[in-house]
């Protein structure tokens, strides 16, 4: 792709995202969405790859239903009340259908079949911008309006997003599609919280984003698109391998690393909340997860695990590592000291 048409395309997806999270009435927030959607198009398309064109065309169906749901909701909502005002959504039925057209947009559980597939077909880049920058203005529609939605039904879905993204994650082979599965289970442990802290649901998507990115982009260095490649790349780049373990065990939430910092808030929250039960579901949910982000970085140590097939070792090669990947992997490892410092901003 043409290095001026990509700027282009990433400077409108800034710009869409821009509208949405800074707009307070609806047909703002739709348009923003909408410039989203179509940025972000052509970039998971540029491949020319069969299987990347089938990911532009689901993905972009999908958005546009999430997005025609979402001006159906505001409009019934503006029927009713005469308000076009994002955090005077009021009307039951609006309620339900944007509750609806969020999920779709992030992907959360019953409305999650597209996005394994839609990020198993782009590139390491791009699904990393449809896990993390794509999944921000949803999130703030649903931060803005999170006094009025169903609480019971944002419940379910969250257990349910991180039940399955848990289950399905499990007999993955592609690095991508198990990140996707990833990013339904995190998106659990955000719905379920936003209702009662959405600062706390923030603060999640952050350090979420801030490790994923990481781990995204450590693999487009070392190039590993499955669980076959990663067995053979430590040869290539040691150090790298051995961050991207500690940034993996970090988005299964172990202690004492960044990623148990929203867990163990989300969970205390909860059960503050009356709502142990759910906490104590949520928990044991996640233990599916950890069990193969523990494979991933057992294949990203330096370590060959027992193999049938005949892997060629890569060669060590002295390529400079980046410096903004060096930064986000101390952050997404050694935040948690900072915690009382964190929760005090929320």
């Amino acid at each position: 792709m043409n290095p001026h048409a990509k700027l282009i395309f990433y400077m409108t997806l800034l710009l869409g995202t821009t509208i949405t999270i800074s707009s307070n009435h609806w047909m703002m927030a739709w348009t923003g969405l909408e410039i989203n959607t179509l940025a972000i198009v052509p970039l998971i398309a540029k491949s020319h790859h069969p299987r990347a064109i089938e990911a532009a065309i689901k993905y972009f169906l999908v958005q546009a239903a999430a997005s025609a749901l979402v001006l159906f909701s505001s409009t019934i909502n503006a029927w009713y009340t005469g308000q076009w005002d994002i955090t005077q959504l009021t009307h039951p039925t609006s309620c339900l259908l944007l509750t609806a057209a969020i999920a779709m947009k992030l992907g959360l559980v019953p409305f999650h079949f597209s996005f394994p597939e839609v990020l198993q077909g782009s590139t390491l880049t791009t699904a990393l911008l449809l896990s993390t920058i794509m999944k921000f203005p949803p999130i703030t529609i649903l931060f803005l309006t999170s006094h009025s939605l169903n609480p019971t039904l944002l419940t379910t879905m969250a257990i349910a997003s991180a039940g399955l993204g848990g289950w399905m994650g499990l007999n993955q082979t592609q690095t991508r599609k198990i990140l996707a599965f990833s990013s339904i289970s995190h998106l659990g442990w955000m719905a379920i919280i936003i209702i009662y802290n959405p600062k706390l649901t923030l603060l999640t998507f952050y350090l979420y984003s801030l490790m994923t990115a990481t781990v995204f982009l450590s693999l487009n260095t070392i190039k590993a698109l499955k669980l076959s490649t990663m067995m053979t790349s430590w040869t290539k780049t040691p150090m790298l391998n051995a961050t991207l373990m500690l940034a993996l065990l970090s988005l299964a939430g172990l202690p004492p690393l960044t990623g148990f910092l929203p867990k163990w808030l989300i969970i205390q929250e909860l059960t503050k909340q009356e709502m142990t039960t759910p906490a104590m579901i949520i928990a044991m949910l996640s233990l599916l997860g950890l069990f193969f982000y523990l494979r991933l970085a057992y294949y990203s140590t330096i370590t060959l695990p027992p193999n049938s097939t005949n892997h060629m070792k890569q060669w060590y090669t002295n390529k400079p590592a980046s410096t903004m990947l060096a930064i986000l992997a101390s952050l997404s490892i050694s935040l948690l000291p900072i915690s009382p410092m964190i929760l005090a901003t929320i």
